[in-house]
């Protein structure tokens, strides 16, 4: 971490893989996880003599996240070559785009979680996006437990790659971490990247120098690679800076490079010197024609764009009553906002409604259980519908919360539905004022010091008393109406 002599200048360069079923230039799958080398041709293995014929779904991916990020749409962008070496791709240079690329000038806007408030958000800070243009991925070189030399496994090779260069604005590793959340929740959004960082889909370089503070020229940057969780982005970028703050202190000079992260030993290490943009010789591709784009056809996927996620936030705001932290929560990912819309619903439909709670027990109970055990949405053992079915219980005063907790442990172990567990245990809530009210008696009676107490002014009592009788009645007692006896007879 660096000092407050000094500042970040970060800028992050974003490569995620797109979800079509080919790959980019050649009709290969791009299912991930197959047998090695089981998903090439001779397009993607390059081949003398064939020539690659553009995937127009991978076009349209790119089109609509430039949209999304505010970008402008080149109606005229082109391809290139980049001559750098690649031992896992066949070719011998990468096709990519270069001085033309398809999206240019786009921003989005972070929300900045110091000074948030739980009600009304963070401060929000835009960050410049200077262009998105696609490339072929490079396949996976294997070196685990062979002696002597390398495997290469080509089934990424020619897998449609988007890359999202950012603009040098971001100035912490919260910032980058934020950023990258926002990334991610877009591509997502619209189906054009699966954002998995653990398999490699959705990556990141981080580009980190720093600066005294007050001063207008950047520093020397270090690329930082091998990053594969915001986690790991934001330790990098700490680490990087804090590489350059001794070095610069101690008299020494940042030199440009690349430096590959190890996240087990959490430092970075020297890779190789960074090369400059002429270094990689771009010449534009002989074998691909300019990409031409209408504005028909950028008009007709704008047409198509789905709710993103900062619109999705405001209307859960406005149309649930939920304040920032929670609807920015529930809508940072298209499956859990679905899933608790689906639960709201199913609320309402049952005669009453409280967005909040329902809130609560998705955003709380349910993902608290799902990330334990390490269970995505949309494989959640208690469907959308039953959890709806459980607050609309709750709400109804069927049962208490602290039985809705007990029947809610069974639904995540059993995936039944709550009125048939409620049902099946007897786990209904007493309302019987008169059963009640006997409870309470009996726990009055049990605790005279402590009745004597709270009539002396220890009011804080009234809890006591009240888990007394909840206790007694094997917490199926109203809560409600438990506190209104209580009150009354104290």
């Amino acid at each position: 971490m660096i000092s407050d002599n000094y500042e970040y200048v970060i800028g992050l360069e974003i490569h995620a893989q797109m979800l079509t079923r080919s790959k980019l230039f050649c009709g290969c799958s791009t299912q991930f996880g197959a047998t090695a080398n089981s998903q090439t041709c001779p397009v993607c293995s390059g081949f003398p003599g064939v020539l690659p014929v553009l995937n127009r779904e991978a076009v349209n991916m790119t089109i609509r996240t430039g949209l999304a990020i505010n970008g402008q749409v080149r109606l005229m962008s082109e391809f290139a070559r980049k001559n750098y070496f690649y031992p896992d791709l066949p070719n011998g240079y990468q096709i990519s785009q270069f001085e033309l690329p398809i999206i240019e000038h786009g921003h989005v806007n972070i929300e900045l979680t110091k000074g948030a408030d739980k009600k009304k958000g963070g401060p929000m800070k835009r960050i410049g996006i200077t262009r998105i243009h696609m490339e072929v991925d490079a396949g996976k070189n294997i070196h685990e437990g062979i002696v002597g030399a390398s495997w290469v496994d080509l089934n990424r090779t020619g897998v449609p790659l988007m890359e999202i260069v950012s603009e040098p604005d971001i100035r912490t590793p919260e910032e980058a971490g934020e950023y990258l959340k926002k990334i991610r929740s877009i591509v997502r959004y619209l189906g054009a990247c699966d954002g998995n960082m653990e398999q490699g889909s959705f990556r990141c370089d981080a580009n980190v120098s720093i600066r005294r503070t007050g001063q207008a020229e950047f520093g020397t940057r270090a690329e930082l690679k091998n990053l594969n969780s915001i986690r790991n982005v934001m330790r990098a970028i700490e680490y990087e800076g804090g590489r350059q703050e001794d070095l610069l202190e101690s008299g020494g000079k940042v030199i440009q490079e690349t430096r590959l992260w190890d996240p087990t030993k959490n430092e970075s290490r020297s890779m190789r010197g960074k090369e400059e943009a002429h270094d990689y010789r771009y010449f534009p591709e002989p074998d691909l024609p300019p990409l031409i784009v209408t504005e028909e056809r950028i008009e007709q996927l704008r047409a198509k764009m789905p709710e993103l996620p900062d619109d999705k936030k405001e209307r859960f705001r406005e149309q649930y009553g939920l304040n920032a932290y929670d609807a920015g929560l529930l809508t940072g990912s298209q499956r859990l906002a679905n899933y608790y819309e689906t639960v709201a619903e199913t609320v309402t439909k049952a005669g009453k409604s409280d967005n909040k709670i329902a809130a609560n027990w998705v955003a709380v109970e349910l993902l608290a259980l799902l990330n334990k055990n390490s269970i995505d949405i949309d494989k959640s053992p208690v469907s959308a519908v039953n959890l709806g079915n459980l607050v609309a219980l709750i709400i109804n005063n069927t049962i208490s919360g602290k039985i809705a907790k007990e029947v809610f442990a069974i639904m995540f172990e059993t995936g039944e539905a709550p009125g048939k567990i409620v049902k099946e245990k007897g786990l209904e809530q007493v309302t019987d004022t008169g059963a009640i009210e006997a409870e309470v008696d009996q726990v009055l009676k049990k605790h005279a010091k402590e009745v004597e107490a709270y009539r002396d002014g220890k009011t804080k009592l009234l809890g006591f008393f009240v888990g007394q009788v909840m206790k007694a009645t094997k917490g199926k007692a109203s809560p409600k109406m438990v506190n209104e006896l209580l009150r009354k007879k104290l």
